[in-house]
C-alpha cells in the first residue's frame, strides 16, 4: 500500500529529537565513550521498518535507535542502556552499540559487518520456523569490503535465505573517502551474487518506502535476499565530535589553534621530508573540504519530508508539538533514579 507520509515524517521526527536529547546528555558527560547518531538516516530507517511486521527481524549496526524506535522498542529502556543504567534493554552492559530487543527480534553490534552474518542467522531460523519472514540487514558501504558481509551476501543467494540488506552510503568510511578504497559499483556486486539490487536517495523517505515496498514480496514468496543501497548523509559526522566535520564547518574555530603547531613543524629541519608534510596537510584540508560536499550534496530527510506535509499546516504544528513533548516527557522519566 502506498507510505503515509505523516507516519514516515512521525517515526523520523520522534527519531531526531529522541537522538538530539542524547547528543545533550553525551555533552554534558552522562553517556561514556562514542556517540554514533543516527541523524541523516532516518529516512532509510523509516522507509523500511515500518513495513516490518510481527516475526521479522532486524540485524543493527552501531547507528541501531532510530530503527529500534521505529519498531516499538521501549524508548525508556532505550535511553537507560545508552547511560549505562542496570535497567536498559541490556542492564547498561551492552551501550548504544549492542543494543537487544529479544521481543522484536533485533540485534546490534559495533562490530563492522556483523549484521550480514546477523541476518542470515534470523532468516535461516525464519525459512524453518517462519516461512513469511523476512530479517534486515543494516551496514554502512565500508562494510562491504568485509569479508564475512561478502560471505553472507553469498549464503543467503545460496540458500535462497528471506534477507534484505540495506546499504547506508554516506561515502565516508570514517575519515577516508569511500571511492578511494572501495572497487566497482555496490548494486553492481550485490547483482554479481544473483540477487536483485536497486539504488535509491536515501534522503527521500517516500522513495525508500517505494522501493522496500516492491522488494519485500520477493523475500517472503522464498525467492531469496535483494539488496538495497540507500545515499545518505551524517547529519553528526561519524560520531558526535567528529573533528573532520568540526573542521569543515568551523575551520577557523578548529584550525585556528593548529596553525602554530602546524607552522612550526612545516618549518622544522627535523622529521619528515617537506614534501611529505605538504602533502600531509593538503591530504587534512582535502578531507575537510570532502567532507562540507557531502554534507551539503543531499537534503536532510526531516526537512524533505516536511515539505510534502506543509499543505496542512495546523495539523502539521499540532503533530510537531505532540511528538515533542512525547519525547520531553520520555527523558523526564529516563533520567529518574529508580529505587
Amino acid at each position: 500500500m502506498p507510505a503515509d507520509p505523516w507516519t514516515l515524517y512521525r517515526w523520523m521526527l520522534t527519531s531526531r529529537l529522541f537522538e538530539q536529547e542524547v547528543a545533550v546528555l553525551w555533552r554534558a558527560g552522562l553517556v561514556s565513550g562514542e556517540m554514533h547518531l543516527g541523524t541523516g538516516e532516518e529516512g532509510i530507517s523509516a522507509g523500511v521498518v515500518t513495513q516490518l511486521g510481527e516475526g521479522d527481524a532486524m540485524a543493527l549496526d552501531h547507528r541501531g535507535t532510530p530503527p529500534l524506535l521505529m519498531r516499538g522498542a521501549n524508548p525508556v529502556a532505550l535511553l537507560r542502556e545508552i547511560l549505562g543504567r542496570e535497567d536498559g534493554l541490556s542492564r547498561g552492559r551492552g551501550g548504544h552499540m549492542h543494543l537487544f530487543v529479544p521481543e522484536l527480534l533485533a540485534a546490534s553490534s559495533g562490530i563492522v559487518g556483523a549484521t550480514g552474518p546477523m541476518a542470515v542467522g534470523f532468516a535461516l531460523a525464519a525459512q524453518h520456523l517462519r516461512p513469511g519472514r523476512v530479517a534486515v540487514s543494516f551496514f554502512g558501504e565500508a562494510a562491504m569490503n568485509e569479508g564475512a558481509l561478502l560471505e553472507s551476501l553469498n549464503l543467503a543467494v545460496a540458500w535462497r535465505l528471506p534477507v534484505l540488506f540495506v546499504c547506508k552510503d554516506n561515502g565516508w568510511s570514517i575519515t577516508t573517502y569511500s571511492p578511494s578504497m572501495t572497487g566497482g559499483r555496490l548494486v553492481e556486486r550485490a547483482r554479481a551474487f544473483g540477487m536483485p539490487a536497486a539504488d535509491v536517495d536515501g534522503t527521500d523517505a517516500l522513495a525508500v518506502h517505494s522501493l522496500t515496498e516492491a522488494m519485500l514480496p520477493h523475500l517472503r514468496q522464498g525467492n531469496g535476499p535483494a539488496f538495497l543501497l540507500a545515499r545518505c548523509v551524517h547529519l553528526d559526522g561519524h560520531f558526535l565530535g567528529d573533528q573532520l566535520l568540526a573542521a569543515a564547518r568551523r575551520p577557523l574555530r578548529v584550525l585556528a589553534p593548529m596553525a602554530i603547531p602546524l607552522s612550526r613543524a612545516a618549518l622544522s629541519r627535523h622529521g619528515a621530508p617537506l614534501r611529505d608534510r605538504s602533502h600531509a596537510l593538503t591530504d587534512l584540508l582535502t578531507r575537510a573540504g570532502r567532507s562540507a560536499s557531502a554534507a551539503r550534496s543531499l537534503p536532510d530527510p526531516l526537512d524533505r519530508t516536511r515539505r510534502t506535509l506543509l499543505a496542512e499546516t495546523e495539523r502539521l504544528r499540532t503533530m510537531e508539538a505532540a511528538v515533542t513533548a512525547e519525547v520531553r516527557a520520555l527523558v523526564d522519566v529516563a533520567l529518574e533514579e529508580t529505587p
